[in-house]
């Protein structure tokens, strides 16, 4: 009879390939989520990039707005001081028209004036309101929360951001009364919300340098 010959196993060739197979598992799985950690580094990098150039072009139009609106502001308050008496138009002296017209040359285009007693003279024309509004981006705000990238955010960066952008949402708000204000030559109502605009905007512009700051250390 033949005899069964028992094959022998190489135990240590065969724990070496299931340790093989072991080590690049772990490796794959290692460079995957190596992988998917640098694509996330590198998404949050463009999008605080993108979030603070935002913030700097709205910090600018934000500035901007405010020095044109202060000087609307001015131009109303001091056209509304001049004495109007009985005639149409206002009554002033042709220094006082020269003064307000070289301070504020695109608000009043004279159309007749009459000398009415000594140095005054009535003014009559028309008045050009130029309410200037302005445009607060939140696309790359948007798009990073769309996207989630937000997420990776830090707790002080993400709370910052939230902060400036529902503050801008609030500016951009009272913008839009103005501008009706306007539209309804509500002329009292619009130098309230003006100035209530200027104080909410102070404010924003001071979280707008803040979270810039801040945004370096987001990375």
């Amino acid at each position: 009879m033949k005899r069964l010959r028992l094959r022998n196993f190489n135990w240590k060739y065969i724990v070496g390939e299931v340790l093989l197979i072991f080590v690049g598992i772990n490796l794959a799985i290692w460079f995957n989520d190596w992988n998917a950690s640098k694509k996330i580094d590198q998404d949050k990098k463009i999008a605080i990039e993108k979030i603070q150039i935002e913030i700097k072009n709205n910090l600018g139009e934000l500035r901007k707005t405010r020095q044109n609106n202060q000087r609307l502001v001015k131009a109303i308050e001091t056209y509304k001081g001049f004495d109007s008496g009985e005639e149409d138009g206002v009554v002033v002296t042709v220094g006082q028209m020269s003064t307000f017209q070289k301070e504020f040359p695109d608000f009043l285009r004279i159309t007749d004036s009459t000398n009415i007693a000594d140095a005054l003279f009535n003014y009559e024309g028309d008045v050009f309101i130029n309410l200037e509004l302005a445009e607060l981006s939140k696309i790359a705000w948007e798009t990073s929360k769309i996207t989630g990238i937000v997420n990776e955010f830090g707790y002080d960066c993400l709370y910052g951001l939230q902060g400036i952008y529902n503050l801008q949402r609030l500016v951009t708000t009272e913008m839009g009364k103005a501008s009706n204000a306007l539209q309804n030559q509500e002329i009292e109502l619009l130098l309230r919300v003006l100035d209530f605009i200027r104080q909410m905007d102070s404010d924003l512009e001071e979280d707008y340098i803040s979270v810039l700051k801040q945004l370096a250390d987001c990375t």
